[in-house]
């Protein structure tokens, strides 16, 4: 008799949990909150408003973010941490993971550690962090996490992304999502085309689904179960530098169809990245591609960073007396996607930094 090849690690319980989750992440008007970034990321951040980047404040931006009011339950599901938050507690000695989960949104945790150079390649990379990735996973789940991400990075340039930084990239994201997985946690795979650049939505169109079609393939041969992960692309945007600018609707269309032709539709959700968007322009854009038209068997949303965060920061500016105004900056843009995400977004939500670039060039976290 002949052994059945086809293998997979999960059984039917833990299929059936990682499907809860990720639907649950995407439930609609819901997105992520990406409070993931490193200490050296915050350390930039904290440097536009004047705040030294110590670890108590990280600790008290971080617990803005989380206490704010119930109501941020209605349009942000998840949360993605860093690892040093993971672990810290609110000023009442609450851990930051229960915090979360008494308000009903669910707690990721960034495993990757960092994005490193690819050997014999035109200035490309790859993505550190599969040594010990399953101790840590097992570890993560053990105190509270149920998804996880890790960013893997992608260039458009003259001679990239390369064959070879595609397959790397895409085995990588497959070998750490199939980990995630046998853990119990839902894998966010994050193939991100980078915006920098003067190409056209065009060129940007084909690298996409270029990547998008490795990733696949090598999901598929890494017998990754699907309804169990969440695909955290960017959206197909013209290069910061293209003197051409193209309209939300023809993003919204470059975005729609490249996703028509490489995700499958048994994959869970797709939770955009902003990708140095300006807030608004994070909104309206997501808001274009759930309005445009044709199958889009996915739920589409957000995880965003910088375009959750940037007016955050203007508003709260160091100051424990400009917490609440933190807090509603947070809750105008976590509404506005939410909105966005089910495509019912009007316009017209303004903030701190709604319409400032939030593009940062070789963004590393």
């Amino acid at each position: 008799m002949a052994t059945n090849r086809y293998v997979c690690a999960l059984s039917q319980e833990q299929k059936k949990e990682l499907a809860d989750i990720a639907n649950r992440i995407v439930a609609p008007g819901k997105g992520i909150l990406a409070a993931d970034e490193s200490t050296g990321t915050m350390g930039k951040r904290f440097a536009q408003i004047n705040v030294e980047n110590t670890e108590d404040n990280r600790r008290h931006y971080r617990q803005l973010l989380f206490s704010a009011d119930d109501v941020i339950a209605e349009n942000i599901s998840g949360v993605i941490m860093f690892h040093e938050t993971f672990y810290q507690k609110s000023d009442g000695g609450v851990p930051f993971p229960k915090m979360l989960k008494d308000k009903g949104i669910i707690t990721g945790i960034k495993v990757d550690k960092g994005v490193v150079p690819l050997a014999g390649t035109h200035g490309e990379s790859t993505t550190q962090g599969l040594d010990g990735l399953s101790e840590r996973c097992a570890e993560y789940k053990k105190h509270g996490a149920d998804f996880a991400k890790w960013r893997c990075v992608l260039k458009i340039g003259p001679h990239t992304p390369s064959h070879q930084a595609m397959i790397e990239n895409a085995n990588v994201l497959a070998r750490y999502a199939s980990i995630c997985q046998q853990n119990g946690l839902v894998p966010i795979v994050e193939p991100e085309v980078l915006p920098d650049g003067d190409h056209d939505l065009d060129m940007a169109q084909n690298v996409t689904e270029e990547v998008l079609s490795y990733q696949y393939r090598a999901l598929n041969e890494h017998n990754v179960f699907l309804e169990g992960t969440l695909l955290k692309p960017n959206m197909v945007t013209a290069g910061h530098g293209c003197p051409k600018k193209f309209s939300h609707v023809q993003n919204a269309m470059a975005t729609v169809q490249a996703l028509q032709r490489t995700v499958p539709a048994a994959v869970a959700g797709i939770t955009f990245l902003s990708g140095g968007q300006s807030e608004e322009d994070a909104t309206v854009n997501l808001d274009a591609i759930n309005k445009y038209p044709g199958r889009k068997p996915w739920a589409l949303t957000f995880s965003y960073g910088r375009a959750l965060q940037a007016s955050v920061l203007q508003a709260w500016q160091g100051k424990k007396e400009q917490v609440a105004a933190g807090q509603k900056e947070l809750l105008n843009r976590a509404k506005a996607n939410g909105d966005a995400a089910m495509g019912k977004y009007e316009g017209g939500v303004s903030s701190a930094a709604g319409s400032k670039s939030l593009f940062i060039a070789d963004h590393k976290y």
